[in-house]
């Protein structure tokens, strides 16, 4: 007993700080209506990798880790700016050819590199069983500093998300606090793809937010659900899958899956449980 603790540990831990600050952006991304983007900047990062690989360096290197951060910092640049000065693209439309043009590239490289599929399906898969606290702890310091950021701007990063999703052109000045919220979230998403795997991530990032629009528009409510949801269904999740040996990712996103049309039935159940109060409260 004492060893499988000790062994469940590390995932566990590794799992909570995912929820956590996915769960926070998460939030930023259902109210900013761009639920794929952790897909596109995930492919652009493993793009980066293949390059790196292709070059004969490690796949966990520094340099390596360096080229996918500036793969990333290019792309995800552009979606901050892509409404500033009056220039407009959906950005629905850019993630998607983003994501397509990423995962064309990495397709083509993979040919030239021994072991590059196996690498390209390690990526979407992950494996957050066998993390190590070396992962562990490096993400934590990476989320930690992250955090300090968010908690100085927070309510600048709030108002951006609220009332960015109409397509409303922003002031150069936000233009630069944009890109700031989205070269953090860039970070975020590089780093927890590298241990949890796409899957596992984007359900992190979207489900447990969407699970608790359902019941509550209030900015505070809606976070706090979403980390009360997401790191319990992922630590469930963890259990589950050791104990019935089977995959941890699919056992977690399938809980969370599930949770969230349970949810919905529930809340179609409930109509008198009513969100449709005063937006001015998200912002709270």
């Amino acid at each position: 007993m004492k060893d499988t603790i000790l062994f469940l540990l590390t995932p566990t831990v590794g799992i909570v700080l995912l929820a956590g600050i996915l769960g926070y952006f998460g939030t930023h991304i259902l109210s900013r209506g761009i639920i794929f983007i952790d897909i596109a900047i995930a492919q652009i990062a493993a793009l980066g990798t293949m390059i790196g690989l292709l070059l004969g360096l490690a796949e966990e290197s520094f340099n390596v880790q360096l080229i996918s951060y500036f793969f990333t910092l290019v792309v995800i640049g552009s979606f901050a700016f892509i409404r500033t000065n009056g220039l407009f693209i959906p950005l629905e439309a850019m993630i998607g050819i983003v994501y397509c043009l990423g995962l064309a590239i990495a397709l083509l490289l993979a040919e030239h590199i021994p072991g590059g599929s196996n690498y390209i399906t390690k990526t979407i898969t992950g494996n957050i069983l066998w993390v190590t606290w070396d992962s562990v702890i490096k993400c934590g310091l990476l989320f930690a500093g992250i955090g300090v950021i968010h908690s100085l701007l927070g309510r600048q990063f709030r108002s951006l998300s609220e009332n960015g999703r109409g397509g409303a052109v922003i002031s150069s000045r936000d233009g630069l606090i944009n890109l700031l919220f989205y070269v953090t979230f860039g970070m975020v998403i590089v780093k927890s793809v590298m241990i949890g795997g796409v899957f596992l991530v984007f359900t992190l990032l979207v489900a447990p937010a969407a699970a608790a629009s359902l019941f509550t528009v209030v900015w505070r409510k809606r976070l706090l659900w979403s980390w009360i949801i997401g790191v319990t269904a992922s630590i469930t999740g963890i259990i589950l899958s050791y104990a019935l040996n089977i995959s941890n990712g699919p056992a977690i996103v399938c809980l969370l899956g599930g949770l969230v049309f349970i949810l919905a039935l529930l809340k179609l159940a409930l109509p008198a449980w009513n969100t449709s109060g005063n937006r001015s409260n998200i912002n709270r």
